[in-house]
């Protein structure tokens, strides 16, 4: 039995209620600013909340509902701007600042309310005035002063533009703005670099991953006191409502899929990591590497050394033959690293090695941008602290041979695939992280009938929107590509379409599907294979428990859920694709938009769990189904550091993992 978080409702307007318990509405999710939790060690603040939504599922109308957190810094802009001061050459601190905190967004404690940054107004002082509401002149500091009874420390600070967006109904000639003074913003979120600190993540996750009876109590306690609340349960009346018994419902469990290898069919002991269970097999196809080269800083090579043995002797093991390389040492810096590629790379090179002597995505990119776009050969970046750790080099050198196998067009395992001719497809659409304006989508597509092989195109699109308007060219280099290597067309096409919501599924039944169908209309000759488009989502509030005798527990592996809890006029599934070692797994929703393929509901959910087995950056299932993960693994690495489309030449390997 599976207990799903739902209440059943008829109506209810969530804003309503959650502000009768005294929460505060932060972006679509409501907090308690009134029950912090503090981390002292890492000076963060916790508000605990709640994320909501109101559902009508297969028999009634459903509150669906599930913890959030909102993380605080406990400090202000202005103390990290002077933080900033102290560190950062005078000429630069302006540029810094706006790179810095423009895009953030911020809290106000004296309001809990919250803002975009989205300017910083050097012009501007506490001191000067502006005009209230009546046409009164007002300085920023007498006006915190008679609102919110606050003092100003810093008459000297800029102030931080905040642009409101204008409603549709409101005509105004300008934009309209609130002015921030840094002195009073909280900074919002984590930084880069405590998303990378160990001990802190460690030390968050304790408060924010909630094992499934934790979450159970927050969610009940959140019911109980919309009950107990005199307010709450009169708006309740009012509407007519009342809360009722949590949502229970019946999910079924895939049964295991066997891994298949190039001499053997292992049966893993858990979906969750078949490392052990293949650890002395061969991979499907892995090309020997006889010409590649090692680039490296001299603080590098005693690790380049030691690397390179253990990349032999892994790679024994795994029937992938690796030869000594070409050696290249050079300076630190990222010029040194871009000159060498200059220099010595060319067409008959397999593979281009980097251990960076640092973090820096400069250089990292630079790397990237080269190889993919002047000298198109597939690359493997390394960071030297990570080559460090002696006692697990070998499991690095092992999980680093598996990425070059890939890379370098092999194939590392199988699952047993019933369907003949059948191609799968994953599209995701990232935004460019330089111009935001342009939309970068990624294109993966199988081009054997055991599901190893892949073609990727990305393609930039000069527009913001999350809609692909170039599915066409992308389907004519898929389907070429296949013909080419299967000397046929493939029979049935099932596409998996990541990063979509709910408001969003008209637009690609309407513009993304008719792009997709009408490639097949216009070929010559007639060409019309049974296609299936399944949208894919990441993220929803709902979550499934299991009721045993230790109490709740998260479902096992291949939990399926497609009724109770799914959306009557959808054809629909919840698939659990992932084990949570700590907290409560999320599962992953499926909304299948068009089907012409008429499989069974069972058949496509099995297909679907075989698709979550054969992401190759990983030796387990994933969340999403493989092309997914690889259309999202090639937009990130397009948007975030190469800004250019890739050469074709590198269509035929998985190059960005």
């Amino acid at each position: 039995m599976l207990l799903s978080i739902g209440y059943n409702l008829r109506v209810i307007r969530n804003n309503v209620v959650f502000k009768c318990l005294n929460m505060y509405q932060v972006g679509r999710n409501y907090f308690c600013p009134s029950d912090p939790v503090d981390i002292p060690q890492h000076r963060l603040t916790l508000w605990p909340g709640f994320s909501a939504s109101v559902t009508y599922l297969e028999n009634q109308l459903t509150l669906s509902a599930d913890v959030s957190h909102k993380v605080l810094r406990n400090e202000t802009v202005l103390s990290s701007m002077n933080e900033m001061y102290s560190r950062i050459p005078k000429e630069r601190f302006t540029e810094a600042c706006e790179k810095e905190f423009l895009g953030m967004v911020v809290l106000t404690r004296y309001n809990n309310k919250t803002y975009r940054v989205d300017d910083i107004d050097w012009s501007i002082k506490p001191t000067d005035t502006f005009s209230k509401k009546d046409g009164t002149k007002i300085s920023y500091v007498e006006y915190y002063k008679q609102q919110y009874n606050l003092e100003l420390t810093d008459l000297f600070q800029p102030v931080l533009v905040s642009s409101f967006r204008v409603k549709k109904n409101e005509a105004s000639d300008a934009p309209l703005v609130v002015h921030l003074l840094p002195e009073l913003c909280y900074v919002t979120g984590l930084s880069s670099r405590a998303l990378t600190d160990f001990r802190l993540m460690k030390d968050l996750s304790l408060e924010t991953q909630l094992n499934p009876e934790r979450r159970q109590k927050r969610l009940q306690r959140l019911a109980d006191n919309i009950q107990e609340s005199r307010e709450a349960s009169a708006q309740l009346a009012k509407w007519g409502l009342q809360l009722e018994a949590q949502l229970s419902v019946t999910g079924r469990v895939i049964p295991p899929e066997k891994i298949c290898l190039r001499d053997n069919i292992c049966q893993p002991a858990s979906a969750a990591d078949w490392s052990r269970d293949t650890r002395d097999g061969r991979m499907i196809c892995a090309k020997p590497l006889s010409n590649w080269l090692l680039l490296f800083s001299h603080r590098s090579a005693a690790v380049a050394e030691k690397l390179v043995h253990s990349l032999i002797k892994v790679g024994d093991g795994m029937g992938f033959s690796v030869e000594y390389p070409r050696i290249v040492q050079v300076e630190d810096s990222s010029v040194s690293f871009l000159r060498a590629l200059q220099q010595h790379v060319n067409p008959e090179v397999q593979l281009v090695f980097c251990i960076l002597p640092s973090q820096s995505k400069d250089n990292y990119d630079s790397i990237k941008k080269y190889l993919s776009l002047e000298q198109p050969v597939p690359s493997q970046c390394v960071q030297n602290r990570t080559l460090n750790k002696q006692h697990m080099l070998m499991s690095v050198a092992s999980k680093i041979a598996l990425q070059i196998i890939c890379k370098t067009g092999g194939e590392l395992w199988a699952v047993e695939i019933p369907l003949k001719s059948l191609m799968v497809i994953g599209i995701d659409v990232n935004k460019d992280a330089i111009n935001k304006s342009h939309t970068v989508v990624g294109f993966v597509a199988s081009t054997n009938s055991r599901l190893t092989k892949w073609f990727s195109q990305c393609i930039i699109q000069k527009t913001a929107t999350d809609f692909a308007d170039c599915l066409k060219v992308c389907m004519k280099g898929a389907i070429e590509k296949w013909q080419k290597c299967n000397n046929d067309l493939p029979n049935r096409i099932i596409i998996y379409r990541d990063g979509v919501g709910d408001g969003q599924l008209q637009m690609v039944v309407q513009y993304e599907i008719p792009q997709l169908l009408g490639f097949f209309k216009q070929s010559q000759p007639a060409y019309s294979p049974r296609v299936t488009v399944v949208v894919v989502r990441k993220r929803c509030t709902t979550r499934f428990f299991s009721q045993s005798h230790r109490g709740l527990q998260n479902p096992p592996l291949g939990t399926i859920v497609d009724n109770e809890a799914t959306r009557p006029e959808w054809y629909d599934f919840f698939l659990i694709s992932q084990n949570a070692r700590q907290g409560t797994v999320n599962p992953t929703y499926y909304n299948v938009l068009y089907d012409s393929n008429c499989l069974k509901p069972d058949h496509l959910q099995r297909l679907t769990y075989k698709m979550c087995h054969l992401y190759y950056n990983w030796q387990g299932v994933i969340r999403v189904p493989a092309p997914c993960q690889y259309a999202h693994k090639l937009t990130f690495l397009v948007g975030q550091s190469i800004h250019r489309e890739p050469r074709i030449e590198l269509s035929n390997t998985l190059f960005y993992l």
